[in-house]
């Protein structure tokens, strides 16, 4: 799913991003793509910013921030929530409610460690959140460096993203009366994904250490 069309851009937002690109060619001589392949690039530019320097942090995790969370929206698909004056508070949300804020991420990326001031998490509607968790447990330990980078949180959207997806279309199975998806067993009883998908309530296993934590 791709949605690339300057016209959900804020403004603020496409002139942020553009400013990290500019800043990564002056660094390491190659030019940022809005794309995954090239997104290594960027992680390589944030591990040479100084991390006890907070002024400094604060100004390249939101232009990088911007350009993270564009990489992310024209992967796919969604919208900025950049209302605010705080640049810092902006988000990203994802056509299944998965959101989060990218310049959150990119300070995280930079420390190479969680923030007390900004929001290094992901977040979903409650309907969601225990299949995130479910997702996040399931997808084992990394090491800190790869926690942290934009292309592990990358990693991460894409693979909670696509649970999400299909929990939504099972969902919505179920509402309209139909077999969920999957069910290829022979048995007719709706018992495969459907039971991998929809946990009881409380069911949901906690994620283990490393995982995304959510609000």
């Amino acid at each position: 799913m791709e949605s690339s069309s300057a016209a959900v851009t804020p403004p603020r937002v496409a002139e942020l991003a553009q400013a990290t690109v500019e800043y990564v060619r002056r660094a390491v001589g190659l030019d940022l793509a809005y794309d995954s392949d090239t997104l290594p690039l960027l992680d390589h530019y944030l591990r040479s910013v100084p991390a006890d320097q907070p002024a400094t942090i604060e100004l390249v995790a939101t232009t990088s921030g911007a350009y993270f969370g564009e990489v992310v929206r024209r992967l796919l698909g969604g919208r900025w929530e950049a209302s605010t004056e705080d640049v810092t508070e902006w988000r990203v949300f994802l056509p299944t409610g998965l959101n989060f804020s990218p310049a959150g991420f990119a300070a995280a990326a930079i420390v190479r460690a969680d923030l007390d001031d900004l929001d290094t998490t992901i977040d979903a509607p409650p309907r969601m959140r225990p299949f995130v968790e479910q997702a996040l447990a399931r997808m084992g330990d990394v090491t800190e460096d790869d926690y942290y980078s934009l292309c592990g949180r990358l990693d991460t959207l894409e693979h909670v993203h696509e649970v999400l997806v299909a929990v939504a279309a099972n969902m919505l199975g179920e509402e309209l009366g139909d077999e969920p998806a999957g069910d290829d067993d022979g048995d007719d009883d709706g018992d495969d994904d459907a039971a991998a998908a929809d946990p009881e309530p409380g069911s949901a296993p906690e994620p283990e250490r490393g995982d995304e934590p959510l609000n």
